[in-house]
């Protein structure tokens, strides 16, 4: 029973308290790298893309989602050009426009253009959901989302752009639940990506121990946590009374134990009077990269180039070590960076001097690479 509570909590209350509140707490905190003299703007498009995976999901969560498109200086007056893409992808709380202000784009884009950079399109997606976040998951309660950002994206982009149309010229980059997306959707889909940069991910383990508060406090949590999703008459009315760290469970719920027979918030919470029941824990266990990466280590080793980097002062560099050395343990060729800072104090630098030029030098830029 000790081993399921702690797994419970992982999935959930441990969730939020380390892997979103630090964004929260230090978004404005975040170094800005200085602009580059002379660097050329690049031309921000807001478009819509809809996507059939996200359809008729059981939370009415929009198919219609904003998405933000980067196109480098020459695109414009270089008609017979085509370019690689980076899908960049957000984390827990924030959307689109959030993660572009906090990676400071289209600055911090222009930056690594102007410092070498070769020219790509950046495209930023958003997945933010009722609560918050849809975790990049495959659900019928929140939609579709993996598929959304492994196809229906990538097909819409390169049906509408002057793309490179392979995998070898695509590369997907997230931060915290945006790096837990990007580990997810690179370990399934290296057939639509070829190359792997994991930013901070969250959410990477299982833990069977720790968490904040004795067992008592957590019972407690996870009591009021089912009372508010017992006494709502909607997701929407969830959402208003679960402000911030408090949609947490619900996002993962809806995301990892959806429940079309159980309306009118179609998910299984994993507790039941604050007791863990083990078969919604279970699900919940089994979307935690760490437990299925196992899997997916020929579908990994089919990349081009994979990076991760964390910050030192950032409580997820534990997990993000073991998912490193998981990849040496099989073979997988990998950079892996601890660097000082905290979950967010670097991200803008990490994307113009390290995410940029990790691309720059790995994704295909022309139409003969293999």
């Amino acid at each position: 029973m000790l081993r399921l509570r702690n797994l419970f909590l992982h999935a959930t209350m441990l969730a939020a308290a380390s892997a979103f509140r630090a964004p929260l707490a230090a978004q404005v905190q975040t170094v800005v790298p200085p602009p580059i003299p002379g660097a050329r703007p690049v031309t921000v498009e807001r478009i819509k893309v809809h996507s059939a995976a996200i359809e008729g999901n059981l939370e009415g969560e929009s198919a219609d989602r904003d998405v933000i498109v980067f196109l480098p200086p020459s695109y414009g007056h270089d008609r017979g050009r085509h370019y690689p893409v980076v899908y960049a992808l957000h984390g827990y709380f924030i959307g689109a426009e959030q993660w572009s202000g906090e990676i400071h784009v289209p600055q911090t884009i222009e930056g690594a253009f102007a410092l070498g950079s070769r020219e790509m399109i950046v495209v930023v997606p958003d997945s933010k959901t009722v609560y918050l976040g849809s975790f990049y998951s495959s659900s019928a309660t929140t939609g579709d989302f993996e598929r959304f950002i492994s196809h229906d994206l990538v097909a819409y982009i390169d049906s509408h752009y002057r793309t490179l149309p392979t995998r070898e010229s695509r590369g997907l980059v997230g931060h915290s639940m945006g790096g837990y997306g990007a580990a997810r959707i690179g370990m399934k889909h290296p057939e639509v990506f070829g190359s792997l940069y994991i930013m901070s991910p969250c959410c990477l383990s299982p833990m069977a121990g720790g968490g904040p508060g004795p067992a008592g406090e957590m019972k407690q949590r996870a009591v009021d946590s089912e009372k508010r999703a017992a006494s709502a008459k909607s997701p929407a009315e969830l959402a208003a009374v679960s402000p911030g760290f408090a949609a947490a469970p619900y996002a993962t719920a809806a995301a990892w134990a959806p429940d079309p027979k159980n309306p009118p918030l179609y998910f299984d919470l994993p507790t039941k009077d604050g007791v863990p029941q083990p078969e919604i824990v279970a699900k919940l266990t089994a979307n935690a990269p760490l437990a299925f990466v196992d899997q997916y280590i020929g579908n990994l080793k089919q990349y081009r180039a994979i990076a991760m980097d964390v910050g030192d002062q950032d409580g997820l560099r534990f997990d993000a070590t073991k998912l490193h050395e998981v990849f040496d343990r099989y073979g997988i060729v990998n950079a892996f960076t601890i660097y000082p800072g905290t979950h967010t104090s670097a991200v803008a630098d990490r994307f113009q001097n390290h995410v940029m030029p990790f691309f720059s030098a790995h994704l295909c830029f022309s139409t003969d690479c293999h």
